[in-house]
C-alpha cells in the first residue's frame, strides 16, 4: 500500500504522544496515513510487550490508519548501522510516502534521538538503486526516496520551524494516547498498581495539553504540533503559509 505520509516512532506511543494529530488532519484532507514502530517498547517499566501490540492496534483503529506496523527492533539496543538501515528501508519502500515524520533529533530517551538519526540516513539510502532489498514475499523493491522529512517534537523542547493545526483533532490525538492504558494514567487503568513512572502520572497528560496549547498559541489556534526541518521548507502559494 502507498501512503503519502508514513510517520516512524522508536516506541509504540511515541507518534501518537508527537504527531497523530498531524496524520489526524491529512487524513481528513484524503490523504493515506501509516505508522511504523521501530520496536515493541519491550523495556519500559509498565506493561507487557504484548499489551503495547493490543494498545497499539486499538490505536490505529481509533485514528484510522490506513497501515500501521512494528519492525521489532532491539528497545535500547539497536543501532544505526547496515543491519538496521535495510530494515527501515524495506519499509520505506513498502509504503513509498511522499513524506516521513520521525522522531526528534534529541531528547529525554536515548532511543528518540538515535531513532531519528536512523530513520532520516535509511530514507535518504533508501532512494539508491544499488542498494538491494527484497519485500516479505521475496520479491525485489524498487527505490524510493521521501520528498521531504520532518521531526516532530517530543519531551524536550526543540523551537519548530513549523507548526501544524490540530485544533479539530485534538480530542482523538487524546482519545488515542489513552488507548495505551498500561502506560498513562486512566481513571480506570487495570495497571494503576504498577511502578510510577515518569509519563504515568496525570501531571505528564497536561504537560503534552500545554505543549500543544504553546505550540498552536503561536500560530494562532488552539493547539499544535510542531516539527523541525532537514533543509528549507518550500512553497509554491505564500496563502499556504496563512
Amino acid at each position: 500500500m502507498k501512503l503519502d505520509l508514513l510517520a516512524f516512532a522508536s516506541h509504540p506511543d511515541d507518534a501518537e504522544l508527537g504527531c497523530v494529530g498531524t496524520l489526524l488532519a491529512h487524513k481528513a484532507q484524503g490523504k493515506k496515513v501509516g505508522v511504523v514502530d521501530l520496536t515493541r517498547g519491550e523495556l519500559g517499566t509498565r506493561g507487557t510487550p504484548e499489551s503495547r501490540a493490543q494498545e497499539a492496534a486499538d490505536s490505529a483503529r481509533i485514528l484510522d490508519l490506513d497501515a500501521r506496523e512494528n519492525l521489532g527492533l532491539a528497545d535500547g539496543f539497536f543501532k544505526n548501522d547496515e543491519e538496521h538501515q535495510r530494515k527501515v528501508i524495506q519499509a520505506v519502500r513498502k509504503y513509498q510516502p511522499e513524506i516521513v515524520l520521525m522522531n526528534a533529533i534529541h531528547d529525554r530517551h536515548p532511543d528518540h534521538g538515535r531513532g531519528s538519526q536512523l530513520v532520516s540516513e535509511a530514507c535518504f539510502y533508501s532512494g539508491l538503486r544499488q542498494i538491494k532489498t527484497q519485500d516479505e514475499n521475496g520479491q525485489d523493491q524498487q527505490p524510493w526516496r521521501p520528498k521531504v522529512v520532518y521531526h516532530y517534537i517530543q519531551d524536550r523542547f526543540i523551537s519548530p520551524d513549523l507548526v501544524v493545526d490540530i485544533t479539530p483533532y485534538w480530542e482523538k490525538k487524546v482519545e488515542a494516547i489513552r488507548a495505551f492504558k498500561t502506560q498513562f494514567f486512566t481513571q480506570d487503568s487495570p495497571n494503576s498498581d504498577e511502578p510510577a513512572t515518569y509519563i504515568s502520572s496525570p501531571e505528564f497528560l497536561r504537560f503534552i495539553e500545554a505543549r500543544a496549547m504553546e505550540l498552536g498559541h503561536a500560530i494562532g489556534t488552539t493547539y499544535g504540533e510542531g516539527f523541525t526541518r532537514e533543509r528549507f521548507i518550500g512553497v509554491k502559494n505564500l496563502f499556504d503559509l496563512i
